[in-house]
């Protein structure tokens, strides 16, 4: 991620955080995922969140979890950088991912929405900037997403496409594709942006199997 002095450094990141358990939405580091909220209880996370560090943990719930209130084991934290109050008492606004974390102990709160100690040690890396370690890889993944939109029947502005970097691409596109909850997962999850890369390309290729423990928490 390139120097932004609007975004909180790794070292002062918070030590709790909100959840918004969302079906099939994800955000990535640097990505933007714009946001409807209208219950009660994700009204108050919104408010209380641009009241302190405008942060809160886009999760995904989890399918396979124990209970209906199961979540995936890893989110991302994103901070709320657009914000519109509607008349009709919702909130329009634009969340861009900040850093991944793992799901830590669950805290009690009187405002509906949930709390967690977010874990953020095994994703320092997300405020790297990685477009020159990927860029030998821009005219494969290019072709491959060419082939892929032309299967799918898939329309897509590749010109603006082509001007995005190999990272900036693959985060952008883990969102917006219409990947399952394991699959956006799995690419959530992996670590490394090489590997994400080629799970990214494998499943497009439709050759990647995705373990069901990738979800669990």
């Amino acid at each position: 991620m390139g120097i932004n002095p609007f975004i909180t450094p790794f070292d002062s990141l918070p030590s709790t955080l909100s959840l918004f358990p969302l079906p099939g939405a994800i955000v990535m580091p640097g990505a933007e995922l714009p946001l409807n909220i209208f219950e009660p209880r994700y009204l108050n996370m919104i408010n209380d969140a641009i009241a302190s560090h405008r942060m809160i943990g886009m999760v995904q719930p989890d399918p396979s979890g124990e209970g209906e209130d199961a979540v995936c084991r890893t989110g991302c934290a994103g901070r709320i950088t657009q914000f519109r109050e509607t008349s009709d008492c919702r909130i329009e606004m634009v969340l861009t991912g900040v850093c991944r974390f793992d799901v830590g102990e669950e805290l009690s709160t009187t405002r509906g929405y949930r709390l967690i100690v977010p874990d953020w040690s095994r994703f320092a890396d997300d405020y790297v900037d990685h477009t020159e370690q990927l860029q030998g890889d821009h005219e494969r993944l290019m072709q491959t997403l060419e082939h892929f939109f032309d299967a799918k029947g898939y329309e897509a502005d590749l010109a603006m496409l082509k001007q995005l970097s190999v990272a900036r691409l693959v985060d952008s596109l883990t969102m917006a594709l219409p990947f399952d909850t394991a699959e956006k997962q799995m690419l959530l999850e992996t670590v490394e942006p090489e590997q994400r890369l080629a799970n990214f390309i494998a499943l497009i290729d439709g050759d990647f199997d995705v373990p069901d423990s990738v979800t669990r928490h």
